[in-house]
């Protein structure tokens, strides 16, 4: 069985009754089955020969080998029933993992991080700033190095897809962009620039048509770039798991230790916290989420509306451009028959049922001049077009919509567009940290990522999300290494991570830090530094309840990479009850000295009582402060116990899949169908007791599963006298469209 990595994902469903969300209630879970064949990564100790894997391997005659690994892990995946793979845990092997599912993540922008400044400094052979001389590997869907603005840019690469040296995108059925989207942020040159124009991309294409792979491409392809010895890797993919100790992460820190700087992107899956996902979450990578670049944004001003109500646009759509007042017209859920009088007007449509696109066609037809959809659920969202539409369409929160939608109904109600100019605001689907069971600050850092214009196979295209965010970091790191080539991968991370600039929300309030990490990053600043401080972040661990007055320590150190004595100090965090702060005392660093020095916490949790505390620890090196982000949580904080649920149809015909993440393990796991209209309990798709932490994967056989059709999934996880869960829509196709 080939595991799946590719850019869909599951669509949620949320079941309301009259009074609310209906609880959905399930018999206690039956005993359990594992004899299904998996995949699995098996991690050794030590490197081992083919000729000792198969030793190993005939105690195991239904476990198949697939491939070794050289590099990017000590170990080697294999195939077989799952409680023959998982019975293979023995002295010599750390851990055996079931793959899992990874998706490819979606000139104002390069000059707000320093794109043109950092040009006016110049590396040890007088050379400006261009990445020149830097190899930076891409991991993603290929590249078109035909496409005029990359084809200087390109030094070859793999295909791990099709087992060839032709990176190619996909072209025809299936066709791809996103890898070419991202090298162009890097290295395009010609009609439009990188931040790297002079650096050197090698293409990893490890997802295939439609953005499918699997996890075996992607360890193939961090393995190819260790042995082609990379400055920079970029992999602007991931899934929706925070998890430190999957494959893929496991994989980038081993890169990382052979000097390669790596970068990733944090995910998609904000705004809450816990919503980074693997390959962010890995430990040494350098995690990127999604800031915004400078952008008009338009402000709805509404008679009967006191307030001004932003305007999100959706990808593809025209800008919106109202030089006077337009009547506001309620169009229900976006029906042909709910445009009755909609000619000439701005609609307000509910989110559901019908497709954006949809929504916005039916609407033009009917002679609207603009759309606005308000969501259905708490909080905002964005989406995507498909093909070209002549009017603007936009999306607001479920409340501003429905406040509005309430004048509409009681009076005449027009509006106008108010432009505002924004820029270094979080964005919405940014994914948040901590990271489970580590409790480090993920992401380290921001970048651009929404509304960002880059090369795509045949023209250009803006797109958004912390796949674009990655790769201006990447760019970033090409130019430091380029200024610093005797600098470290740790080195370079501190470097974007000590001069990043601290951002705030739309009302004033400084992210936190598991929001923003050390900020959004400023690569000219990052190319200057005089002084570093490693790690750029700090985590105290968590406290147990079993110590009475814990003390956490952290160690930096402190390099002074200028041509001066510069003296150092500290200084104290706010004061918060509970919780006392030892930090070292003055001192002095001559031109290329560094110390490590030990910061002391000390909590009395009689006081305090926060789950998660965060904040900036500063260090005063001379030419202004330098802000360390740092986290602690207690024993217990609020991460969801169960998470990353995907279903589909597996490779044999006839037979499903799924997986899920359990951070903490669990006492007991089910995942239960219901009927999505009565929802009345049809049967469990599977159930365990007494789990370990981590990935759990299976295949079923069809004829274990009900019927055709959609069915509502309850996936639950029980520990420690608590109950997770999450709620899903899967389907299960005709037999013969399998």
């Amino acid at each position: 069985m080939r595991k799946i990595i590719g850019i869909g994902a599951l669509l949620s469903l949320l079941v309301l009754t009259a009074s609310g969300p209906a609880k959905l209630n399930h018999p206690p879970i039956p005993g359990e089955n594992s004899t299904e064949r998996t995949v699995a990564i098996v991690l050794t100790e030590e490197p081992q020969s083919a000729s000792e894997i198969r030793t190993v391997l005939a105690k195991y005659p239904d476990v198949k080998l697939r491939r070794i690994f050289k590099h990017a892990l000590t170990g080697y995946s294999v195939e077989g029933p799952l409680n023959k793979v998982l019975g293979m845990r023995q002295i010599d092997i750390k851990l055996v993992s079931p793959v899992q599912t990874y998706r490819a993540a979606g000139e104002e922008n390069m000059d707000l991080i320093g794109g043109e400044e950092v040009r006016s400094i110049f590396d040890s052979k007088g050379r400006r700033l261009t990445g020149k001389g830097i190899r930076i590997g891409v991991i993603d869907t290929g590249i078109d190095y035909e496409h005029p603005d990359l084809h200087r840019s390109y030094a070859g690469g793999r295909d791990l897809v099709d087992g060839d040296q032709d990176p190619m995108e996909t072209k025809g059925a299936g066709g791809t962009l996103h890898g070419t989207h991202v090298a162009g942020i890097i290295a395009a040159n010609g009609r439009i620039t990188g931040l790297a124009p002079d650096a050197r991309i090698i293409a990893y294409r490890a997802l295939g048509p439609g953005g499918m792979g699997t996890t075996e491409q992607v360890l193939a392809a961090i393995d190819e770039a260790i042995e082609d010895k990379v400055d920079v890797l970029n992999l602007s993919l991931g899934n929706d798991i925070n998890g430190p100790d999957l494959p893929i992460s496991l994989a980038l820190n081993k890169a990382v230790e052979k000097g390669i700087t790596a970068v990733t992107s944090s995910g998609n899956s904000g705004p809450g916290r816990w919503s980074v996902g693997s390959p962010g979450t890995a430990s040494k990578a350098i995690s990127v989420g999604a800031s915004t670049p400078p952008l008009s944004i338009p402000y709805l001003v509404a008679s009967g509306s006191p307030d001004k109500i932003r305007l999100e646009l959706l990808q593809g759509s025209k800008e919106w451009k109202m030089d006077r007042n337009l009547q506001l017209a309620d169009a229900g859920i976006g029906r042909q028959k709910d445009f009755r009088h909609a000619e000439g007007k701005v609609v307000l449509i509910q989110r559901g049922k019908l497709t954006f696109t949809q929504k916005a066609k039916n609407a033009y037809q009917a002679g609207a001049r603009g759309v606005i959809i308000y969501n259905n659920t708490k909080g905002r969202f964005s989406g995507n077009l498909e093909g070209g539409l002549e009017i603007p369409v936009a999306s607001i929160t479920k409340e501003e919509g429905e406040r509005l939608k309430k004048v509409i109904e009681q009076e005449t109600v027009t509006g106008r567009i108010e432009p505002k100019e924004e820029k270094d605001f979080l964005a919405d689907f940014s994914s948040r940290g901590p990271v489970t069971t580590t409790w480090e600050i993920k992401p380290d850092v921001l970048a651009p990522g929404v509304a960002i214009k880059s090369t795509i196979p045949g023209g250009y295209l803006a797109l958004q999300g912390t796949s674009m965010a990655a790769p201006h970091v990447a760019a970033a790191c090409a130019l430091v290494k380029q200024a610093h080539p005797d600098w470290e991968p740790a080195q370079i991370k501190a470097a974007l991570m000590n001069t990043a600039l601290q951002i705030k929300d739309r009302d004033g309030r400084e992210y936190r830090t598991f929001e923003q990490g050390a900020g959004r990053i400023q690569s000219e600043k990052a190319a200057a530094a005089e002084t570093l401080v490693v790690p750029g972040s700090l985590q105290f661990g968590r406290f147990r309840f079993s110590e009475r007055m814990p003390r956490h320590k952290a160690t930096i150190e402190i390099q002074n990479h200028g041509s001066t004595v510069k003296r150092y100090s500290f200084s104290t965090p706010k004061r918060e009850d509970g919780l006392d702060w030892e930090l070292p005392l003055a001192f002095e660093l001559g031109p290329g000295e560094r110390r490590k020095v030990s910061i002391g916490m000390t909590v009395d949790p009689k006081a305090f009582g926060q789950k998660i505390y965060d904040g900036f620890l500063e260090v005063n090196a001379g030419g202004g402060p330098i802000r360390i982000p740092y986290l602690y949580v207690m024993e217990e904080p609020d991460y969801p116990r169960v998470m990353g649920f995907a279903f589909a149809p597996a490779d044999k015909p006839g037979t499903y899949r799924y997986e899920v993440y359990l951070p903490g393990g669990a006492d007991e796991f089910g995942i239960a169908l219901f009927d999505p209209e009565q929802l009345r309990f049809i049967g469990y798709l599977d159930w365990g007791r007494n789990l370990k932490r981590g990935l759990r994967q299976k295949e079923i056989s069809q004829d274990r599963l009900p019927g055709e059709g959609g069915y509502l999934a309850k996936v639950f996880v029980k520990k420690a006298g608590r109950e997770d869960k999450l709620e899903t829509f899967i389907y299960i196709a005709p037999s013969k469209e399998e």
